[in-house]
């Protein structure tokens, strides 16, 4: 038996603590809040923080939404629920920062429910996070995945090594045959275990997110860097604009699902630059970044 109220009660609560977190360690920017509804059913709040001291974007998207009918990207997955009501609700962020050596970020947590007719209503969490960094350090990519394991660790022995693999998997840019960063964690239709136990990891994954971030942001918001540098961060966010805009299940749900567009495409930079056929210098700084992009045991080679 699902509790609805008591994820949605979290989840504003979540967005509230994620934002103030934010804030701090920022320094200067705050966020703006837009309240929205949905004619369909349902609604949110967004909050962005722009041109701040470390973070030149951040969003943190509160919403909880509902319809008559789901749309193709959900069905495709899921063909029994063609036609059936449905409600979602989740916190998704997205972490654009100044300073190219602190890593972009992004975290997600979930509920979804669905009443098809003639059987029992069907729930399921999912979210995750995942780092993309531009100039990687491994005492960051460490850090990373050992707060992504240790907070897994309650939920059984398998939990981090079955959504790392899941998160390598997902944020895998095809068409370029790269991974989006150094992943993190990743999970969707999480039922199996039960209502309470599955609530408890995401509110681990939810609230874990701080602990596996800020510390790196401390690390690397004060470090020089200059045009070239910048110049590289601007190049490499196009492959974040490409991932989200082709691959991400999440953007095309929302905007095949009337959501609202300002809410759902929060997540793309507010500067990026594309330039055909760029190779980075052999040996630089640049080129290292692509050894990174592939799905790896961290925890194994750098541990």
């Amino acid at each position: 038996m699902s509790d609805f109220a008591a994820v949605h009660a979290f989840l504003r609560e979540l967005q509230d603590r994620l934002c103030a977190a934010l804030e701090s360690a920022d320094g200067d920017g705050r966020f703006l809040q837009e309240d929205w509804t949905r004619p369909e059913g349902g609604g949110g709040r967004t909050r962005v923080l722009k041109e701040g001291a470390v973070f030149e974007q951040a969003g943190v998207n509160f919403s909880d939404v509902a319809g008559a009918t789901l749309p193709p990207s959900a069905t495709a997955h899921r063909p029994e629920l063609a036609g059936a009501p449905w409600r979602a609700a989740g916190v998704s962020l997205v972490i654009h920062p100044r300073n190219p050596y602190v890593p972009t970020s992004h975290a997600n947590v979930r509920f979804f429910e669905a009443r098809p007719e003639g059987r029992p209503p069907l729930w399921w969490f999912g979210g995750g996070f995942d780092l993309t960094p531009f100039y990687p350090f491994d005492e960051d990519v460490l850090h990373w995945h050992r707060v992504a394991r240790d907070l897994c660790a309650p939920f059984g022995p398998d939990r981090y090594r079955e959504h790392k693999a899941w998160c390598d998997r997902y944020f895998f840019l095809k068409h370029r045959n790269e991974a989006r960063g150094i992943g993190g964690l990743f999970y969707d239709d999480l039922h199996a275990d039960g209502f309470e136990r599955c609530f408890a990891y995401t509110r681990a994954v939810g609230h874990g997110f701080l602990d596996a971030y800020l510390p790196i942001v401390e690390r690397r918001k004060a470090l020089p860097f200059g045009e070239r540098e910048r110049e590289f961060q601007l190049y490499r966010r196009g492959r974040y604009v490409e991932f989200n805009l082709v691959w991400d299940r999440g953007t095309l749900f929302g905007l095949q699902s009337g959501g609202r567009t300002e809410s759902i495409l929060m997540s793309l930079p507010p500067r990026v630059r594309f330039e055909y056929g760029w190779q980075p210098e052999p040996g630089s700084a640049e080129a290292r970044l692509a050894g990174y992009l592939r799905p790896r045991d961290w925890l194994a080679e750098l541990g």
